[in-house]
């Protein structure tokens, strides 16, 4: 059970209520991943929108942000975010639960192409020791065709990734999936 309260869809009322329609709709549920912000419907929009943007993303990929999120979770021991992205991987992305094993492993092992493993191992140096990120490995990304935007967008990506996976085990919210 978790440690802080979360509105159900039956129960929620006002902005709270009209933002998990629209999860709803999209979704087919409202996830804890996303019950866990309705105590601030100002937080619930952002969330929402945040990931409507992600899942729109013009040139990062989804099995890319998903892996970017796996991989961040695994570092903050977040096994609801673990799980979930896992089971997005092989659901949304057509993974086999065999390379979704190979890329918690190793990420060189992934079907991600080389291009996409850069980026990811960008990212994960950023959030495991953002002081120790380098122009030469931004100039590095750069060289493989990566734009800035796309390199702040994946970073900033996995810096939220961080933050929710804190919220989720700081609340210890329970896998519903």
């Amino acid at each position: 059970m978790s440690l802080i309260p979360m509105q159900s869809p039956e129960s929620a009322t006002g902005e709270v209520a009209e933002i998990y329609t629209q999860i709803q709709a999209a979704l087919g549920s409202v996830p804890n991943a996303f019950r866990i912000w309705s105590l601030n419907p100002i937080w619930l929009r952002q969330q929402w929108e945040y990931v409507g943007y992600y899942l729109r993303h013009p040139t990062l990929s989804f099995p890319l942000l998903a892996v970017v999120r796996l991989l961040t979770s695994v570092g903050q021991a977040c096994g609801y975010c673990v799980d979930l992205n896992a089971g997005l991987l092989v659901q949304m992305a057509g993974w086999t639960p065999d390379q979704v094993a190979a890329t918690r492993a190793d990420l060189e092992d992934s079907p991600l192409s080389e291009r996409e493993k850069a980026l990811v191992r960008l990212v994960l140096q950023a959030v495991r020791d953002a002081n120790s990120v380098t122009a030469d490995d931004l100039d590095r990304v750069r060289s493989l065709g990566w734009s800035d935007l796309e390199i702040f967008d994946a970073v900033n990506h996995g810096a939220r990734q961080v933050a929710a996976d804190t919220l989720f085990n700081t609340f210890h919210i329970e896998r519903d999936f």
